[in-house]
């Protein structure tokens, strides 16, 4: 029986999706300004990304469980996602997401594509109501790599057989650690250290970098 030939790991926000789920959160809170400025400053790396979430997650404060719902509705796959999640999968592959996100918002878009794991924030709930925290530990940009490694070793691959790919400066570690690394519409900073560009809103592109790359591969 064949093994499992590869892994792709890739951030939610502004990449599987096109939107930043919790500058949608904001609005919805009436604070969507000061979301989205907050989320810009930890994405280019100008702002702690712990601390920005704690900023962000307090903002949220009061919001009522059910506004989950209402936020998966509002985001949109990125162009040729579901094909790039099937033909991995038809080629073998593992696909995780790791996100700074929410499992609330991620986990429901994640069982539509089959994906294989999912590692996210999640939102502190008492009595139906956002409590302004997360629960558990926040997903970082250290964590974002253990993900990679603990996929990896779990399905017996190097991690010059992984993909990473985001768009955020908390994406970069990740990226850096992967045997392709790929910055996605991605931030100056992600685009200057990153080892592969996609500059086009079609996540199919992976397919296409994946072709090309593979003779190079064989031949060395």
């Amino acid at each position: 029986m064949r093994g499992v030939q590869g892994l792709l790991v890739m951030d939610v926000d502004s990449t599987l999706v096109m939107e930043e789920a919790i500058d949608i959160l904001g609005d919805l809170a009436g604070v969507g300004e000061q979301m989205a400025a907050i989320t810009e400053l930890a994405m280019q790396g100008d702002l702690d990304y712990e601390e920005s979430l704690r900023e962000r997650v307090a903002l949220l404060k009061g919001l009522p469980e059910t506004i989950f719902d209402t936020v998966v509705k509002q985001m949109t796959l990125t162009r040729g996602a579901k094909e790039l999640i099937d033909e991995l999968h038809a080629r073998g592959y593992k696909i995780g997401l790791v996100s700074g996100g929410f499992h609330e918002n991620i986990d429901p878009i994640a069982k539509e594509l089959g994906i294989d794991y999912v590692k996210a924030n999640r939102l502190e709930v008492r009595d139906g109501v956002l409590t302004g925290r997360t629960e558990g530990e926040v997903v970082t940009k250290a964590t974002k790599v253990a993900m990679l490694q603990a996929w990896a070793a779990e399905n017996k691959l190097e991690l010059s057989e992984t993909i990473a790919m985001g768009d955020g400066a908390n994406d970069l570690p990740m990226i850096e650690a992967a045997g392709i690394g790929i910055a996605f519409n991605a931030k100056p900073i992600v685009r200057a250290l990153a080892p592969y560009q996609i500059n086009e809103y079609d996540l199919y592109q992976v397919i296409t970098l994946l072709d090309e790359l593979k003779p190079t591969k064989t031949n060395t």
